[in-house]
């Protein structure tokens, strides 16, 4: 057999394996903890392939995130002395984390809901969030809307897309993610003038 009929083989049998939903969640909490690379790569390939299992490859993904998120709360909240300078280097620079920890103060909730949909490392925003004494509960619900947003996002243009999904995904990407993060800055705005 061929390197391409192996790699075609390999990837036919994780598509169709039983284990596939746990791979999903395992594979978001180390996007969202560890390993700084968008998880779109596979999950929408992977949404095209399973589209039976569309909705739950998405909620599996936001679970694995969510889990990702309370591990990096932790870590800031009670190993930041120990970890944080490795964290800041390894994802961040000290000037980029001072800054995140200066808006995490001042806007805590809609700062981890913007942080969360862009794909961008979140590790410091959690490292921050921790590190800062941000509330847990508020921690979580702007992570869940926001990675929710995202990832059924992602489902909900392959529902629609179909094939065309990457194509339209790369193509809008950008605009997506502005439209967005303007909405959610405006609702902000909003709230801070009630």
């Amino acid at each position: 057999m061929s390197i391409k009929g192996a790699v075609k083989q390999k990837t036919h049998n994780m598509v169709h394996s039983n284990h596939m939903l746990t791979s999903i969640t395992v594979a978001s909490f180390l996007e969202s903890t560890i390993v700084p690379i968008p998880l779109e790569a596979i999950l929408v390939p992977l949404m095209q392939a399973r589209r039976e299992r569309l909705w739950t490859i998405a909620l599996m993904a936001t679970v694995g995130c969510i889990i990702g998120a309370v591990f990096g709360y932790a870590l800031g909240f009670f190993l930041f002395d120990l970890i944080g300078e490795w964290a800041i280097q390894a994802f961040s620079s000290p000037e980029q984390f001072d800054s995140i920890r200066q808006k995490m103060q001042r806007e805590g909730f809609w700062f981890v809901l913007t942080l969360g949909i862009v794909p961008i490392p979140f590790q410091i925003a959690m490292l921050a969030a921790g590190a800062t004494h941000y509330s847990l509960l508020s921690f979580l619900l702007a992570t869940l809307i926001a990675r929710s947003i995202r990832y059924f996002g992602l489902a909900l243009a392959v529902y629609y897309g179909g094939n065309k999904a990457e194509k339209l995904i790369r193509r809008y990407k950008t605009k997506a993610v502005i439209a967005i993060t303007l909405i959610i800055a405006l609702l902000w705005w909003l709230t801070t003038q009630i």
